[in-house]
């Protein structure tokens, strides 16, 4: 039985992941930091599958001890300060956990066992100001947040210690991917979760910023997929994740009320105050290296994922 390590398994990617590698027959751990509050939610349905682990990416000492019990073939890297937003407001925090996190936990695994293979959650927030479109894994980075720039450093350290201690450790450089688990400070989970609660006459707007801001949206369940395939080849490689298609905010506001039966022009209220310092305008990934060399494809259309979290988030405020 393969043991598997996630720091991040309470985030909506580390969720997916877990399921996914117990219905592969995996041992399960989790990292998970002490707080005075439980948050355990998303993986609330795994009790008792999965071994969790108390630790910090901002303490080497924990990883040590995290590696050295759980004893993984595998390690999923999904912790992080993730939300854009709040990396301009806490640049200090974002950089240690997000970018400086990264390094501890690989200096961690040379420390324990150098024969782990390690999986980065990287960030088309990093391409920020894109170069090129599409971006692909050989399109230049320019970050547009202290979140991106992290990422950027989280990157290119896991490049820098696969190429000076042939570790096995590559990056998955993920474009925007959504679910029902998704957290409410996120743009598509504050729409959906928005449509639900004035649909049901508990909300009268939506408060908005950037709605021409394109994305490459995906379904995280699908996504995590991917991470799993990277760590099964022969040599480590970086990969994009992505669908291949662009949609604007405005896009998936239309998508998000039209699915509840609502006029959006009638509640969404455009807010400068919640317009970035500085916006990345155009994200649209080419996953064609993850497809021809991992067999990897996207299974969920923006569609149908837009409707997916719509509906969850009516039946979540229903039954509240």
């Amino acid at each position: 039985m393969k043991h598997a390590l996630i720091t991040g398994i309470t985030g909506q990617d580390g969720s997916y992941l877990a399921e996914l590698l117990l219905e592969k027959g995996y041992r399960v751990f989790g990292l998970v930091r002490r707080a005075s509050t439980e948050g355990t939610s998303r993986i609330a349905h795994l009790a008792g599958k999965v071994t969790l682990i108390q630790g910090d990416l901002l303490d080497s000492g924990s990883l040590v001890r995290a590696l050295e019990e759980s004893r993984p073939q595998e390690v999923y890297n999904l912790g992080a300060q993730s939300f854009v937003s709040a990396s301009f407001g806490q640049p200090m925090l974002t950089a240690e956990v997000t970018g400086i996190g990264v390094l501890r936990l690989l200096e961690a695994i040379l420390r324990v066992d150098r024969s782990i293979r390690f999986y980065q959650a990287s960030s088309s927030e990093m391409f920020g100001r894109v170069r090129e479109v599409p971006q692909r894994e050989t399109t230049p980075f320019h970050p547009r947040s202290p979140y991106g720039a992290a990422k950027e450093f989280g990157h290119a350290i896991t490049v820098n210690y696969r190429e000076s201690y042939a570790l096995y450790a590559c990056s998955g450089i993920l474009f925007n991917h959504e679910s029902p688990r998704r957290g409410l400070e996120f743009v598509t989970r504050k729409v959906t979760d928005a449509v639900a609660a004035i649909a049901l006459g508990r909300q009268k707007e939506l408060r908005l910023g950037n709605l021409d801001a394109k994305r490459d949206w995906g379904y995280a369940a699908d996504y995590v997929d991917a991470m799993w395939r990277m760590l099964q080849q022969a040599s480590p490689e970086d990969y994009v994740v992505a669908t291949g298609e662009s949609h604007t905010v405005r896009e998936l506001v239309e998508v998000a009320f039209a699915r509840a039966g609502l006029d959006w022009n009638k509640h969404v209220v455009l807010d400068p105050t919640l317009l970035r310092p500085a916006e990345v305008d155009a994200l649209i990934g080419d996953a064609t290296k993850a497809r021809d060399r991992l067999g990897w494809k996207p299974e969920v259309g923006f569609r149908e994922l837009v409707h997916l979290m719509v509906d969850a988030d009516l039946q979540r405020r229903r039954g509240a």
